[in-house]
């Protein structure tokens, strides 16, 4: 029997196993001999086994699971169980992949901003703004600041001035929404620009409460705020009224990075419509919070002919493109959005879903995407 027989030695040489990995194999039922000497115990392979052999090898190069390769090796001949096993692990790679590359990204971005941070600046600057404006800005990043206490520097929203833009930023880091209010050309004294500041960028981190103090004194009617960002203060006056407070003392991280997005695809709907087949729409409880709690998440799906949905299944057509995120923070974008047209930008199940406002680039939401299996 023997002289129609491979060895194991000779069975890992031409396959491409080590012995011990040939050994592991058969006691985990995946690749067992043909005959053992009951004798000695050596372990003979038939000379059919050599192409299950270079399979096996192959499958533990792309890193199969132990289950998956059983599945592989134990299909039935044209049943395609094979084909699909492989296919769901390439899916299972690729996703791994665009999520490494995403947390490299933001690694990128916690890099540069040890280098380069949005600091509190040093002196102060006063500008006008025009207060309904400003007024309408804070209402649309509001939802997004942060209340997780081991996160301070994220409980408050930063005014960021750049030349002739006052841009208000929030994000508890789930979420981000941002706000541009343009400047009146007739603002004094004039709006410094980081060139004028020393490179240093006009920016404070302005605390819930203030901001919320912010937005009732905006509430005056009055048609233009002053505005004094610096030196570890906030100050707004406007109808003969003033607030102020201090801005809160940390480096804010460089959002600009995060919002550098390339959509694949890109949707304009009414906010109504959206809202009203979101609160209708079906969801599902997945853990997605920082201590592993469970939120509703709503799944939305963009069909080949260009249609958004809220799915109400796990059925996905070839070509549908679909993003989970948790349902409350949908519906909070929704509203600082405005009640007009507003514009999705989808790429995938593991990419952000950005929300914008038609007509208005500066002023979006963004919400990270909640990963679901049958999605990938």
């Amino acid at each position: 029997m023997e002289s129609d027989l491979r060895s194991i030695g000779e069975l890992a040489r031409d396959s491409g196993l080590g012995v011990s990995a040939l050994r592991f194999y058969d006691s985990a039922d995946v690749l067992a001999p043909a005959w053992v000497d009951p004798r000695t115990g050596y372990r003979w392979y038939a000379p059919g086994q050599l192409a299950d052999a270079r399979l096996l090898c192959r499958l533990r190069r792309v890193g199969l699971p132990l289950a998956d390769i059983r599945a592989v090796l134990g299909a039935e001949p044209g049943s395609g169980a094979g084909r699909r096993v492989i296919d769901a692990h390439l899916r299972r790679l690729e996703d791994g992949l665009a999520d490494a590359r995403r947390e490299l990204s933001l690694i990128r971005t916690l890099i540069d901003q040890r280098e380069s941070p949005v600091t509190a600046t040093p002196t102060a600057h006063t500008f006008t703004v025009p207060a309904r404006e400003l007024a309408e800005a804070l209402g649309a990043v509001r939802f997004a600041v942060g209340v997780d206490p081991e996160h301070p520097v994220l409980s408050g929203v930063l005014f960021d001035l750049d030349g002739g833009l006052l841009r208000l930023v929030a994000t508890d880091r789930y979420r981000m929404a941002l706000a541009e209010v343009p400047l009146p050309a007739v603002a004094a004294p004039p709006v410094p620009d980081a060139s004028a500041t020393g490179g240093a960028p006009v920016a404070a981190i302005v605390p819930t409460a203030l901001v919320d103090g912010i937005r009732a004194l905006l509430g005056s009617g009055a048609e233009q705020a002053e505005l004094t960002l610096g030196a570890g203060q906030v100050r707004v006056e406007t109808g003969g009224h003033r607030i102020e407070g201090a801005a809160l003392d940390h480096d804010y991280p460089d959002y600009r990075s995060l919002v550098r997005l390339d959509p694949v695809h890109r949707v304009g709907l009414p906010a109504a419509e959206l809202r009203g087949a979101v609160e209708s729409g079906a969801t599902r409880s997945l853990p997605s919070g920082p201590h592993g709690e469970a939120c509703e998440v709503t799944v939305l799906t963009l069909d080949r002919n260009g249609r958004l949905t809220v799915a109400a299944d796990d059925d996905q057509a070839p070509g549908d493109i679909r993003v989970a995120v948790n349902r409350d923070f949908l519906l909070d974008a929704l509203p600082a959005a405005g009640p007009a047209q507003l514009v999705l930008e989808l790429t995938g199940p593991i990419a952000p879903l950005a929300i914008r406002t038609a007509g208005r680039d500066g002023t979006f939401s963004i919400l990270m995407p909640i990963r679901v299996p049958e999605l990938g």
